[in-house]
C-alpha cells in the first residue's frame, strides 16, 4: 500500500520565487532565507518520494473570486506554470498522478468531505515556490521536478473560510485514503502558506514572531491543540494573511501520530505506536512583510 513518510511544511512567499528567478538569493537581503533551506534541499535528495500531496491556496489564477471551492483536488496529468500577471515563473510544467488523485478523490468524498475534481488547470507561486525552496533551481525546458505532485487548493482568501480543525481531519481523510491505495508508494505531504503577514489596512506588514513560534510550537507536540485555535486568533495574532496556516494542519492531521478517531480506542491506541521526528525547523523575518517558517516532519 502507499505510505506517507514525512511532511514538509513552508511559507511560499511570491518574492522567493522572484528572488531566484531574478538570480538574487544571494543578496544580503535574501541570503538568510535560503539558507535556511540548504538541509532541506539535501534532505529532499535523500528521501525522493514517489509522489507529493501538495496543499496550497490560489492566488486567483486557476479560480477567480467569482467562484473559489473550499477544497479542490487537481486530477490532470500536467499542469502549467501560471502567468500571474507578469509572465509565469521560468519553472518546469507540474507532473500529475490521476490514479492516486482520483483514488484520494472517491475515498475522501466518501469520507463526506466535499471536494471539487479539476481536470484542468494552472498552479501558481503558492505551489511553485514551495517546489523550488525544497528542489533547487530547474531549468524550464530540459529540467523536472522530481516527482509527480497532486495539487490541492484551499480557500483562504475568500470568506468563509475552513477552520483549522475541518483541515486537520481532512488530513486524517487523506491519510486514510493514501494508505488504501494498493501500489507501494512513497508519499509526502506538504502544508503551505503562512506565517504572519497582512498584505493590507491598517495593519499591514504586521509580523509576530512570538506568536508564530507558539503555534509552531503546538503544532509539533500538540497537534489537536493547535487544530482547536479558533479562526480570529489567526486573524488577530497572525494577521488577515495568517489564516493560511490552516493548510499546514492538513498536512499535520495527515502524519501517522495522529489518531482517525480520537475517541476509539483502537485508534488511539494505533496511534501511540508512531511517532514522529522533527528534522528541520526554520523561521525568519521578514521576507517581503511575512514571516517566513519551514519544518520536516517524518514518520517513524
Amino acid at each position: 500500500m502507499a505510505k506517507i513518510t514525512a511532511s514538509v511544511y513552508t511559507s511560499h512567499v511570491p518574492a522567493i520565487g522572484a528572488a531566484m528567478d531574478l538570480g538574487k538569493t544571494q543578496e544580503d537581503y535574501w541570503k538568510p532565507v535560503f539558507a535556511g533551506y540548504d538541509f532541506s534541499k539535501k534532505w529532499m535528495k535523500d528521501n525522493k518520494p514517489d509522489v507529493i500531496f501538495l496543499v496550497y491556496n490560489d492566488h486567483a489564477t486557476a479560480f477567480s473570486l467569482d467562484m473559489i471551492p473550499t477544497f479542490a483536488i487537481g486530477t490532470a496529468a500536467e499542469f502549467t506554470p501560471a502567468d500571474e500577471g507578469f509572465g509565469p515563473r521560468p519553472v518546469p510544467k507540474v507532473i500529475g498522478h490521476p490514479d492516486l488523485a482520483s483514488h484520494i478523490a472517491q475515498s475522501v468524498i466518501q469520507q463526506d468531505f466535499d471536494l471539487t475534481i479539476v481536470n484542468k488547470m494552472d498552479v501558481d507561486h503558492g505551489l511553485t515556490v514551495p517546489l523550488s525552496l525544497m528542489c533547487g533551481e530547474q531549468d524550464p525546458v530540459k529540467g523536472s521536478w522530481p516527482c509527480p505532485v497532486i495539487p490541492f487548493a484551499v480557500n483562504v482568501v475568500q470568506y468563509p473560510v475552513p477552520s483549522g480543525q475541518r483541515c486537520f481531519n481532512l488530513g486524517k481523510a487523506i491519510r486514510k485514503a493514501i494508505e488504501s491505495y494498493d501500489q507501494d508508494l512513497n508519499v509526502q505531504i506538504w502544508g503551505t502558506g503562512g506565517m504572519s503577514h497582512q498584505l493590507q489596512g491598517a495593519r499591514a506588514g504586521l509580523i509576530n514572531r512570538e506568536w508564530d513560534n507558539a503555534w509552531l510550537d503546538k503544532m509539533i507536540a500538540d497537534p489537536a491543540a493547535a487544530a482547536a485555535v479558533p479562526h480570529i486568533d489567526y486573524v488577530r495574532e497572525a494577521g488577515s494573511e495568517g489564516i493560511e496556516l490552516v493548510m499546514w494542519l492538513i498536512a499535520r492531521g495527515a502524519m501517522s501520530d495522529v489518531p482517525y478517531n480520537a475517541a476509539d480506542a483502537t485508534a488511539l491506541i494505533a496511534a501511540r505506536d508512531h511517532s514522529t521526528r522533527v528534522r528541520h525547523r526554520f523561521y525568519h523575518v521578514p521576507a517581503s512583510n511575512t514571516a517566513v517558517g519551514h519544518l520536516i516532519l517524518e514518520n517513524q
